[in-house]
């Protein structure tokens, strides 16, 4: 690897809505259900990670609105404060006709005897972009629970897609080109960086980008280390790793430094327990990667937060990359920040190399 000089860059401001990749998933074989609009659309409202909800008083009092709270409102894994997947917002049919149609997630429900089965279908940029809708209907409320009890971990999935696709699409077209830069030359990896982060160390195995705000951080480092068999993925030998590379994040006083939380509080007593970050293997475009999930702290001081990482095999060089993220927002939720960490995963490829 290239030794680079130590950098700093000021980058342009936050997010501009941008059209995203059409993407769908089927639910249920209903492909033939899909269809996308074109042309001019108006910008999509709403903030990220919100759904605006279409249903009526009888079918959102019942069961059917039970459920649908309890799917879209489970509460996000491995956050050290509780936070729902995506925040609701419901409306009538009616009001929604002359007010909302332009939401960037749209989830109409249609209760009604002349529905045949319960299906879900997704169209996309509508009359706004970027912008989803799904259409949840079924012949009965006790039809269409049991339809979420089987596929709400699918609607999670499709609501998420599209949020992730809006990041990454924004990304590629008002990147941090400079930050992406300097990934390619110290890795020989391309990602997608959006701007409002900027550069504040590096050396020859390690790489740290953070995009600071009033009252929060959101960051990020990237560092290699060499792949040894099974023995170095172990999640014990990848935490040991992370905090070597770790401590090269200084907390905000003398000799502090970023950590990984080893053990958490018991809830069943006044105790503590030993605690190892949640842990598990996905695949991004047929390459696999080792996510962690947990919690940092700094060592010496009093701060602290969720991070996820992803390590892959980068057969080139016969070594483990790691992309680490964390956030830091003790007083408002981290849901929003620690997802738009999690999709930096979807921008990266490694040029000419092997999944």
């Amino acid at each position: 690897m290239t030794t680079f000089v130590k950098r700093k860059f000021f980058l342009m401001k936050k997010l501009l809505k941008a059209t995203f990749i059409v993407v769908m998933l089927c639910f249920l074989g209903s492909c033939d259900s899909f269809r996308s609009l074109t042309g001019a659309k108006k910008t999509a409202q709403g903030s990220p990670y919100e759904v605006l909800v279409v249903c009526d008083g009888r079918e959102w009092e019942s069961a059917l609105g039970e459920e649908l709270r309890a799917t879209l409102e489970t509460p996000v894994e491995m956050l050290n404060q509780v936070e729902p997947m995506f925040n609701v917002v419901r409306i009538t049919a009616r009001d929604f006709k002359h007010l909302l149609p332009s939401y960037r997630n749209i989830l109409k429900v249609l209760c009604s005897p002349e529905v045949k089965e319960a299906s879900i279908v997704a169209q996309y940029d509508v009359v706004a972009s970027p912008q989803i809708v799904l259409t949840f209907q079924g012949p009965s409320t006790a039809v269409m629970v049991e339809y979420l009890k089987q596929n709400g971990a699918s609607l999670l999935q499709v609501l998420e897609m599209a949020e992730r696709n809006r990041t990454i699409e924004y990304a590629k077209k008002q990147g941090a080109k400079a930050l992406q830069k300097i990934v390619r030359e110290e890795f020989d990896m391309d990602m997608v960086i959006p701007n409002g982060y900027i550069f504040r160390a590096e050396s020859d195995d390690f790489l740290w980008l953070s995009n600071e705000y009033p009252v929060a951080s959101q960051g990020f480092f990237i560092y290699t280390h060499p792949f040894k068999g099974k023995a170095s993925i172990t999640t014990e030998a990848l935490v040991k790793v992370r905090n070597e590379f770790a401590k090269r994040i200084p907390g905000p006083s003398e000799g502090s430094y970023m950590t990984t939380v080893k053990r958490i509080p018991n809830v069943e007593d006044d105790g503590y327990i030993d605690f190892l970050p949640q842990r598990k293997v996905v695949k991004i475009d047929g390459r696999e990667w080792i996510e962690l999930r947990g919690f940092w702290e700094v060592e010496r001081d009093f701060m602290g937060g969720p991070f996820v990482s992803y390590t892959t095999l980068d057969e080139r060089e016969g070594e483990l990359i790691t992309l680490d993220c964390y956030v830091y927002s003790p007083k408002y939720g981290k849901r929003n920040f620690l997802r738009a960490l999690e999709h930096l995963v979807y921008g990266i490829t490694f040029p000419n190399n092997k999944n």
